[in-house]
């Protein structure tokens, strides 16, 4: 298996970042509605929004990384029996899901810093708060961290079922690329 992206398939680290991130999006959402529900003489009550906040920074490293490995290793490009509509709302939706991940990452920041304490990753290492005694950012970046993640959960559902589209009726190479198998129909 290659390692970088080819005009015809994703290489392994693309397709690793993408389904290893895709699992961590999910089960951080679940672990969020999950930990939200929790007494405070619940034993997880602590714990779980630590694992939180730790898996939520290394998820920011790993958009980072993505992101500069998709400036390295740019990605295959579109089929040539696409329409152009296809091309444009695959696009859209790409830059949609990394917009609405960068913001779910910093809202969750900005709940779990507005006390002034750092976030420690895994009892590694701390992230420190940049800002402090903001109660209200807690409750605004609450709000909007929710909102997200149903945002990039409907919107991966969505992705997930145009992959399937693509798969089973346009019966086109969208979603094998992804999964490390070369298209005889590239190029744009």
């Amino acid at each position: 298996m290659q390692v970088r992206n080819s005009p015809t398939r994703y290489g392994v680290i693309s397709m690793s970042l993408h389904w290893l991130m895709a699992i961590a999006v999910y089960g951080m959402f679940g672990l969020g509605l999950w930990m939200v529900t929790l007494s405070y003489y619940d034993g997880w009550y602590h714990q779980a929004p630590e694992l939180h906040k730790s898996i939520g920074f290394m998820l920011m490293l790993a958009l980072v990384v993505r992101l500069l490995w998709r400036r390295f290793s740019p990605v295959p490009p579109a089929l040539k029996s696409q329409s152009r509509l296809t091309r444009l709302s695959a696009a859209a939706a790409h830059i949609a899901l990394y917009a609405i991940l960068f913001a779910i990452l910093i809202s969750g920041y900005l709940i779990s810093t507005a006390d002034g304490k750092p976030i420690s990753v895994f009892g590694l290492f701390d992230v420190p708060a940049l800002l402090a005694d903001a109660g209200a950012q807690a409750d605004l970046a609450g709000t909007v961290h929710l909102w997200l993640a149903w945002g990039v959960v409907i919107l991966s559902v969505l992705h997930g079922l145009a992959a399937m589209k693509h798969h089973f009726i346009d019966k086109d190479a969208t979603l094998t690329r992804m999964l490390g198998k070369a298209s005889p129909d590239s190029g744009a």
